[in-house]
């Protein structure tokens, strides 16, 4: 009978339900497949920078650290200014802040990964004009957040230790500086062009604490 029939399988009508909610059931269904999402790419005008654009950049950034406008010059770095950038008197941004002794400028500037190679036109680095300048905190940070040449000779035949011995007067800054340059392996019998050593400026020169910083780590005349 078509009542024992209907009793013992699905009808045709509850099959196409099945078949249609299971349709319906795999188009709703979500992706399973990751998809990635579209990537910006920067275009070739914002990724790059015209030569035009990155001087002007360059200038405002020596303008910023001659001022020891910290927050300018965190701005332009992050802007992509150019920390090595040279200007004509062979200086960069980085160079600058030895000069100026500004240890806030040279946090500022450290983002934007100095060269600490790069000469001035006296073939020093940053860290012998601080010395010569008595900018001991200058000398002490930069000695610990990069990897500047303790025992780098300039053009003149000076380290950074003699130049803080020869051009300072011993005073407490100098003394400082002495021993930061100690405390950071400089070699301290490292002799000028003349063959005269750290430790003979300082006696000629009556800097006794000097020399007693010096003659304690090991310097000799």
């Amino acid at each position: 009978m078509a009542g024992d029939r209907r009793g013992h399988g699905p009808s045709r009508r509850a099959v196409l339900a099945v078949a249609l909610a299971g349709l319906l059931a795999s188009c709703a269904a979500p992706d399973t497949e990751p998809r990635s999402e579209p990537s910006h790419s920067p275009s070739k005008e914002e990724d790059t920078m015209s030569s035009e654009e990155q001087a002007e950049l360059d200038e405002r950034l020596f303008t910023a650290v001659n001022d020891d406008d910290v927050d300018a010059a965190k701005a332009l770095v992050k802007q992509g200014a150019n920390v090595n950038a040279l200007d004509d008197r062979h200086d960069t941004p980085w160079l600058v802040t030895g000069v100026t002794g500004s240890v806030d400028m040279l946090e500022a500037l450290l983002p934007g990964e100095p060269d600490v190679t790069i000469r001035n036109r006296f073939g020093g680095t940053s860290l012998i004009p601080a010395c010569e300048r008595g900018h001991a905190d200058y000398v002490a940070a930069v000695l610990e957040r990069t990897d500047v040449d303790v025992d780098h000779v300039n053009d003149l035949g000076w380290t950074g230790l003699l130049e803080a011995v020869v051009l300072g007067d011993g005073s407490d800054p100098y003394q400082e500086i002495v021993a930061s340059l100690i405390y950071h392996d400089a070699d301290v019998n490292l002799a000028d062009a003349d063959g005269v050593t750290p430790l003979a400026h300082a006696r000629q020169r009556g800097q006794d604490t000097v020399a007693k910083l010096l003659t304690e780590a090991g310097a000799r005349e």
